[in-house]
């Protein structure tokens, strides 16, 4: 499919938050595979932000006030317009990024469950509960959850769809409005739906897109929001985190990490290495979850990595709005100089290119080719810092236990791949990694697309998680509220203190042995 006309990203333009009655600045949005532009988008200021919050807040109360059965109505209603409209998104979100169409299609299956299972979980989870009261009989206790009011996300530029409206999608359910800061380089991704949101019934003000920097507008939302959810570097995330302390709002996390593979010298070298492909250059490798380290059994390292080589060297790269390719294109100018900064100086310092390690100018002015290492050390920059580029290298280990040490052996823990020879020699290596998902005999989709379980990263890698029911109600406040009947803690008037004080402690060690105690 082609690259979607001009008017449509002039549409989609109409669904920022930004107020364009008066002359304002415009960034110009290029496609990643050409470099031709795509359009452009207005370049919003903290009072965009300030009057999409002020309009946000307006809106949530209203939204608050439905029910969560009425607010996944829509949601679901969102969902269907996503499988309708998925061949446009993929091309929207390919132009933006360069990916390649399967990792694009990762995207929209990623919205598809996100909204589907927090639609589906989302009523039973928030609805009021009972729990025993201090005083049984005297005390009615429940438990609610109370939407935080206007939720922040300041989404990046490598999955921009998933990681705008995925996290967005079960802040809107738990009741909440949502302000959303695309990356500067992929705003249309979150404006293509938000306008699929407003065809599903979810009021405009809801979910507002204000593009801009992240200087000024992410900064904005940040000091305006009652919780925020970030996607990026640890480094960003330790400054965002320091700024919401400040305030004391909630932060959650997802960022960086150095993700381990193990193959151990039984695993089926044959699956592994093709699936291993995918694990390292999905979105030519731009992905927190991908992996860059892969730690095999000595026995099987020769062979392993022949395996592999092989299929690194078949995968196609190039750019398609079509699944003719298997790698796409790096985004940006500053993430090709990283990569092939990373590759010069492993090679300056002794390390053996196995396949790749060129730009390939002739495709489009940012590729790379999938590039594999041997004999890195801790001494290169790729050694232990995150690439988030098309390059992984291969570490020969004795023995499954020196491979659990090294992949454990960084501040990072976000995702892990373990090939073994069978499924629980697998999940036992699996338990003994520091990592908050581990797929065995797959890379990290199936840990990701596991929606009812919780997604984030150990040490530097996050806070909090996405995913599962913690997903959800990490955007509410839970709030008690205690009936006391028939009487309450005061002595009744017939008796005194001396009496009554050792009749409540003899009520309170009788009540310990009850339910729920």
């Amino acid at each position: 499919m082609p690259v979607p006309a001009a008017a449509v990203f002039e549409r989609l333009k109409t669904f920022a938050a930004v107020d364009t009655t008066q002359d304002r600045e415009s960034r110009a949005i290029t496609e990643v595979f050409s470099g031709n532009a795509l359009g452009s988008v207005p370049v919003g200021t903290a009072a965009d932000v300030e009057a999409a919050v002020a309009r946000a807040r307006v809106a949530q109360a209203e939204w608050a006030a439905r029910s969560p059965k009425d607010r996944a109505e829509v949601l679901e209603r969102y969902r269907a317009l996503v499988v309708e409209n998925r061949e446009y998104l993929m091309d929207v979100v390919q132009a933006e990024t360069g990916k390649a169409r399967w990792a694009a299609q990762e995207e929209i299956m990623g919205l598809m469950f996100a909204a589907r299972y927090f639609a589906r979980v989302a009523p039973k989870l928030l609805e009021s509960h009972g729990v025993p009261g201090a005083f049984p009989l005297l005390n009615r206790a429940s438990v609610r959850a109370v939407p935080k009011g206007v939720v922040g996300v300041i989404a990046p530029w490598n999955y921009p769809m998933l990681l705008s409206v995925g996290d967005s999608i079960p802040a809107l359910l738990a009741g909440n409005a949502v302000v959303v800061k695309p990356d500067s380089q992929t705003p249309y991704s979150s404006l293509a739906n938000a306008e699929l949101f407003a065809r599903a019934g979810l009021p405009r003000d809801l979910f507002a897109v204000v593009t801009g920097p992240g200087t000024v507008v992410g900064t904005a939302i940040t000091d305006a929001c009652d919780y925020l959810m970030f996607t990026g570097s640890s480094a960003t995330g330790r400054t965002l985190a320091e700024q919401c302390g400040r305030r004391l709002i909630g932060f959650s996390a997802e960022l960086g990490g150095k993700n381990p593979m193990i193959v151990t010298r039984g695993a089926n070298l044959d699956k592994a290495a093709k699936a291993a492909v995918r694990a390292c250059f999905s979105n030519a490798g731009q992905l927190c979850i991908s992996i860059e380290r892969m730690y095999v059994e000595k026995a099987v390292v020769d062979e392993f990595t022949k395996k592999f080589v092989a299929a690194v060297k078949d995968a196609k790269l190039g750019a398609g709005y079509d699944f003719s390719t298997d790698v796409g294109s790096l985004i940006s100018e500053s993430q090709l100089e990283t990569v092939t900064k990373h590759v010069a100086d492993a090679v300056s310092k002794g390390a053996k290119v196995l396949a790749g390690g060129n730009p390939r100018p002739d495709l489009g002015p940012l590729f790379f080719e999938p590039t594999v290492l041997s004999e890195v050390t801790d001494a290169m920059e790729c050694g232990r810092n995150e690439t988030f580029g098309p390059l992984v290298s291969i570490y020969p280990v004795e023995n499954v236990n020196e491979a659990v040490t090294r992949a454990n052996d960084t501040e990072y823990g976000l995702n892990a791949s373990v090939w073994a020879g069978s499924k629980s020699e697998g999940e036992q290596i699996a338990l003994r990694l520091h990592a908050g998902t581990v797929n065995v005999d797959e890379g990290y989709a199936p840990a990701w697309g596991t929606t009812g379980a919780p997604m984030g990263g150990m040490g530097i890698s996050g806070v909090g998680r996405r995913h599962g029911p913690d997903g959800l109600l990490k955007f509410t406040e839970p709030q008690t509220v205690v009936v006391t009947r028939f009487m309450n803690l005061d002595a009744p008037s017939f008796l005194p203190q001396d009496k009554w004080q050792p009749l409540l402690m003899t009520l309170a060690r009788t009540f310990r042995f009850l339910p729920g105690r």
